[in-house]
């Protein structure tokens, strides 16, 4: 497919990637990236290199303006190893979204007022036409914990739900409190394990509080409660999480 038709208005222009094929499962998430690249012609070059096996369905520069690589009814590549409530072909489910910034590895930058303000608008626009759900619209570190943490803690969640975009609930006050830490054995481990699992993560309920718990509880804090990222889950992660499954169930 050399070339095709954008399928949302708000892509200015199409440079067409190589790298998709057919989806196995109707679209029902959104997943956000960044690039973690040092410039957008690096990222892009990638994301269309036959040799990469890498790709997305949309390309937010920090400008805000927005070009299209894969057309949505194809499956791209960006999600790699991941899962989703259950749901290892994260990609056959999913539109990608990679937002330019440079990364945690390369000056982790703030996103500019005006390329948020494009992921907004490309955001509400592919979940009108497709259906998608609030909760749908997901971090890549959401659904691959272990591997990834784009679009990282600088990332301004609240703001995009302010403007209807994505699931939110303000995050509980962080106090001194008990903590679960990596190593602890109990029954509130697996309490927690049963919440990250139902919310979605790719998680085993254990009852330890082993590395893939600490993963998964570190990208939740990324996501959904940014002032502290430790891994540690504390009152103002267990809280916000609780509050997170009720929002989402009154929703339904």
């Amino acid at each position: 497919m050399s070339s095709f038709s954008a399928d949302s208005a708000i892509a200015a222009r199409v440079v067409a990637s190589p790298n998709h094929d057919e989806r196995r499962a109707p679209i029902d998430l959104i997943i956000l990236h960044y690039t973690g690249m040092t410039n957008v012609d690096l990222a892009l070059a990638r994301l269309c290199d036959r040799t990469s096996k890498v790709s997305c369905h949309y390309v937010v520069f920090e400008d805000g303006s927005v070009c299209q690589l894969v057309p949505e009814q194809r499956r791209a590549w960006h999600a790699g190893v991941s899962s989703w409530q259950g749901e290892t072909d994260v990609n056959s489910r999913s539109i990608g979204v990679e937002i330019v910034n440079p990364g945690h590895e390369l000056g982790y930058a703030d996103f500019p007022d005006a390329q948020i303000d494009a992921v907004v608008r490309l955001c509400r626009d592919i979940a009108a036409r497709n259906a998608i759900a609030a909760a749908g619209i997901l971090a890549h570190s959401d659904i691959a914990p272990a591997r990834k943490n784009d679009p990282g803690e600088k990332f301004p969640w609240a703001r995009l739900n302010a403007a209807g975009v994505g699931l939110w609930v303000n995050p509980t006050a962080i106090h001194a409190g008990p903590e679960l830490n990596l190593g602890d054995r109990s029954e509130v481990v697996a309490k927690l394990q049963r919440a990250l699992s139902e919310f979605g993560y790719g998680l085993g309920v254990t009852g330890v509080y082993d590395a893939e718990t600490t993963a998964a509880v570190t990208a939740f804090q990324r996501h959904y409660r940014p002032a502290r990222v430790d891994g540690v889950a504390d009152h103002s992660t267990t809280d916000t999480l609780r509050r997170l499954l009720a929002a989402r169930a009154a929703l339904t």
